[in-house]
């Protein structure tokens, strides 16, 4: 596996040099970068090699939120993580809509916070179960009829997309289609932007609601 190269954007002090340590402590990761306050974050990104970040929301100047949609402006297929003490449905539905592609609270224990950055990494959407109930709720309650959307899924990523609504892995899906886990991968990311959605599971409801496959 490479090497996954994280950056910390946190105020608090001990958090960021545990969670530094942790990560510089973890065969197969990497810190690359912590940060006290999204400004510093945002003035080394353009130089910054980075795979994952995790972001604080309650930071001084540029909260997570506006920082998440800064840090996107500068590098759109940055992967940005949100680990912080709030479990507010508003908050993480922002959080989401700003383009972050999970959401853990601090509490959350070391090993399972390790998993959520390889998850994110390989293009997953971790969230703790209660705030992923949060996330369908809101949904729900902000869905609209958009049945005449064209998503413009191109051929291989309806392929792609049918494959995953059977259950198979990544690797099964490459294998199937004589491609590369990578490319896999780039197709699914590409699927959650023109879907508009966070998951695996969100794609696939929401391509079968639509008629896509």
């Amino acid at each position: 596996m490479p090497v996954i190269k994280v950056a910390i954007v946190e105020d608090n002090k001990n958090i960021r040099d545990g969670l530094a340590a942790l990560i510089n402590g973890t065969h197969g990761y990497l810190c690359v970068g912590a940060f006290p306050d999204c400004e510093s974050f945002l003035y080394q990104l353009p130089v910054l090699e980075v795979n994952v970040v995790l972001m604080d929301i309650a930071l001084p100047g540029i909260n997570g939120i506006e920082g998440v949609k800064k840090a996107k402006k500068i590098k759109p297929s940055l992967d940005i993580l949100m680990l912080t003490v709030y479990e507010e449905s508003n908050t993480v539905f922002e959080a989401i809509c700003a383009g972050a592609c999970g959401y853990l609270v601090k509490k959350t224990p070391p090993a399972r916070l390790l998993e959520a950055i390889l998850e994110v990494y390989e293009g997953g959407s971790p969230m703790s179960s209660r705030i992923a109930r949060q996330v369908i709720t809101v949904f729900r309650q902000n869905e609209f009829d958009s049945s005449r959307e064209e998503y413009q899924l191109s051929s291989r990523e309806k392929e792609v997309l049918n494959l995953l609504s059977g259950g198979n892995n990544y690797q099964e899906i490459a294998s199937s289609l004589f491609i590369s886990v990578d490319t896999v991968r780039h197709h699914i990311r590409n699927i959650y932007k023109k879907l508009h959605v966070h998951s695996q599971s969100e794609a696939v409801a929401k391509a079968i609601r639509k008629g896509l496959i």
